[in-house]
């Protein structure tokens, strides 16, 4: 892991690495506080690893909790090239938004495919940040993905037995149930009731299949990108029950 570019602003520092072909921040306490929990984030598709609503997010879970915060752009996104089969996948989702079809097939075979590339390369990126001194490896990991974020990370979950909490959510397809089931640490689930994109029995089908003992589904008004802002409030209050804050245990 290479760190390219360091800056510091509101308490938190934002640090940009390579490891390899991956590019990714870390999001750090200016306090410099040692061995502190770690978030790992996943960003929707068509986004980057500073999206608006990773960075937001980002910057609450290390100024509220202490935390350490991780993002990387998924093949084909943010700074990394596309390839072939990006273009085709970009291509098939346009086709299908002209149409006025559903999308739930095509982002089926998307996910299929950036999971299959990027479980790897969060594997290998947790290795890394946990080399670090001011992380360590005996501290607790969470994930945070919806969307896109939920494509990849169901899996990641499933394969990675480090992660000890994660937020899903606005997503449903069959493909995600197997591994689903193999998941049983906590889990808060996000669905968008009127949901334009995502089928909500898909949705809720892939909730039920989760075999954590502890897992809670937040079910909202309104369409595929109207999150409540809230959200973020309850996805902080979870990682610090789950991951405790900084200094501290898990509750």
């Amino acid at each position: 892991m290479r760190f390219t570019t360091e800056t510091s602003s509101n308490g938190v520092i934002e640090r940009a690495f390579t490891l390899g072909d991956i590019t990714g921040v870390l999001w750090s306490p200016a306090s410099g506080s040692d061995r502190a929990p770690l978030v790992l984030m996943a960003h929707g598709g068509g986004q980057h690893k500073k999206a608006p609503g990773i960075l937001g997010r980002a910057h609450r879970f290390v100024t509220d909790c202490g935390f350490h915060v991780a993002a990387i752009d998924a093949p084909g996104h943010g700074d990394r090239p596309r390839t072939a089969a990006d273009d085709r996948h970009i291509a098939a989702l346009r086709q299908a938004q002209a149409a006025g079809e559903p999308l739930g097939p095509v982002v089926v075979g998307i996910h299929i495919d950036l999971a299959a590339r990027a479980v790897p390369e969060w594997r290998a990126t947790l290795d890394a940040l946990q080399e670090l001194p001011e992380i360590g490896a005996e501290g607790p990991v969470g994930f945070w993905g919806i969307m896109q974020g939920t494509g990849i990370g169901v899996p990641l979950a499933a394969a990675e037995p480090r992660i000890t909490a994660a937020v899903f959510g606005c997503l449903g397809h069959e493909s995600l149930t197997e591994e689903a089931a193999r998941i049983t640490v906590p889990v808060e689930f996000l669905l968008q009731w009127d949901d334009e994109h995502i089928d909500r029995q898909s949705a809720l089908a892939l909730f039920d299949a989760f075999a954590s003992k502890e897992k809670t589904l937040h079910a909202n008004a309104g369409g595929h990108a109207e999150m409540p802002r809230f959200e973020v409030d309850s996805a902080t209050r979870f990682f610090a029950r789950h991951l405790g804050r900084a200094g501290t245990s898990p509750a």
